[in-house]
C-alpha cells in the first residue's frame, strides 16, 4: 500500500456516455489526462457526480479499473465503492483494490435509514474487507442519514485504515466537530466547493470538488494558496467562482456540471434516467453566463 495524501483538490468525475447510452472510454481517458495535466492532487471515479447509482455492475467496475489505469499511478484515486447493502460495498471495495485503486469513498447507506450502531457495524465491515484507505462520505441530503461526529470518531478509532471524511452535510459546524474530536488526525475534505476555504481555516484538508471538473487548475491554485495560509489570494479567486458553484447546483447535480463539461466537448449532454437534461432552459443560460465569466479569466479547461 503506498503512502497517498488526502490534502487539496480531488476531482469528483462525471462518467462520459456516448449518444447510444453507452461509457465513452475514449473521453474518460481524455478528461482523466486533463485533470491530471491540471494539477489536481487526485481523482473520485463513481460518486455522485459519476451518476454511479445508473451504472451497471460491470459498468462500475470498469470505470474504476479504467481511472487506475488511465492515471498510472500519477495521481491516487478514491474510488467509489459504497452501497446501501453491505455485501455490495465490500464486493465494490475488494474490486477497487484488486484493480489497484489507492483508497475508496464510502457513502452513508441509502434508503434503509440504519441506526448509527448500524452505521458503525457497516463501515467496519467494508474496512475490514479490504487493506487500502477509507473515506467516509457523509450526504445526509441524498441518503436520508447523518453520519454522527461521535460515530466518525468511534470508526477511526477502531478501523486503522478508516483515514478520513468526506463531509457534505453542508454544516461548517459539524466538519470543524469532526477535526476537534479526532485532533486532527483525521482527513477532513469538504463536498461542497463553496465550503473549502471555510474548511481548510478550520484545519481541514481540501475539497472533493464539483467544479474541478471544468476548472482544474484554476481550483487546484486556489485551494493550495489556502493550504499554504494565503487566504486573501485563495478568496479573491474564490469570489470568481461563488456564481459558478451556486449554478452547479441550479439543478440536481451532475445535470449542471455535465451540461458544462459538454459545451466545451469534454463528453455528450447525455444523462442514464431518471437524470435528464435540464428541466429549466433558463437555468441553463444562467450557467452559461457563469462559465462566461470563468472563461473570460482563463479559467475554463478546454477541449
Amino acid at each position: 500500500m503506498r503512502e497517498i495524501s488526502f490534502r487539496g483538490v480531488f476531482t469528483a468525475m462525471v462518467t462520459p456516455f456516448t449518444k447510444k447510452d453507452n461509457l465513452d472510454e475514449q473521453r474518460l481517458e481524455e478528461i482523466i489526462e486533463a485533470q491530471i495535466q491540471s494539477g489536481v492532487d487526485g481523482l473520485v471515479p463513481c460518486g455522485t457526480t459519476g451518476e454511479s447509482p445508473t451504472l451497471s455492475h460491470d459498468e462500475h467496475d470498469r470505470v474504476i479499473a479504467l481511472t487506475v489505469k488511465f492515471a498510472n499511478g500519477r495521481v491516487p484515486v478514491i474510488a467509489g465503492t459504497g452501497s446501501n447493502a453491505t455485501t455490495e460495498a465490500i464486493r465494490l471495495s475488494r474490486h477497487a483494490q484488486q484493480v489497484g485503486a489507492d483508497a475508496v469513498l464510502l457513502v452513508n447507506p441509502y434508503y434503509n435509514k440504519p441506526t448509527q450502531r448500524g452505521l458503525f457495524l457497516h463501515f467496519k465491515a467494508i474496512a475490514e474487507s479490504v487493506d487500502i484507505p477509507c473515506i467516509l462520505y457523509n450526504i445526509k441530503g441524498r441518503t436520508g442519514v447523518n453520519i454522527e461526529t461521535e460515530t466518525v470518531k468511534a470508526l477511526s478509532d477502531a478501523c486503522s485504515n478508516i483515514v478520513g471524511v468526506k463531509e457534505a452535510s453542508g454544516s461548517l459546524k459539524q466538519m470543524q466537530d469532526v477535526i476537534e474530536a479526532t485532533h486532527g488526525k483525521f482527513h477532513v475534505l469538504s463536498g461542497d466547493d463553496n465550503l473549502s476555504l471555510p474548511l481548510i481555516e478550520s484545519g481541514g484538508d481540501g475539497v472533493i470538488s464539483v467544479g474541478s471538473n471544468i476548472c482544474p487548475a484554476y481550483i487546484s491554485k486556489m485551494v493550495h494558496l489556502a493550504l499554504d495560509g494565503h487566504f486573501e489570494a485563495a478568496r479573491a479567486m474564490e469570489a470568481n467562482l461563488s456564481g459558478f458553484f451556486k449554478a452547479c447546483f441550479l439543478e440536481t447535480n451532475p445535470i449542471p456540471i455535465k451540461t458544462a463539461m459538454a459545451r466545451y466537448g469534454w463528453c455528450e449532454e447525455s444523462f442514464r434516467l431518471p437524470m435528464c437534461t435540464f428541466e429549466n432552459e433558463e437555468n441553463r443560460h444562467l450557467l452559461y453566463a457563469e462559465l462566461d465569466k470563468l472563461e473570460a479569466l482563463g479559467a475554463i479547461t478546454r477541449r
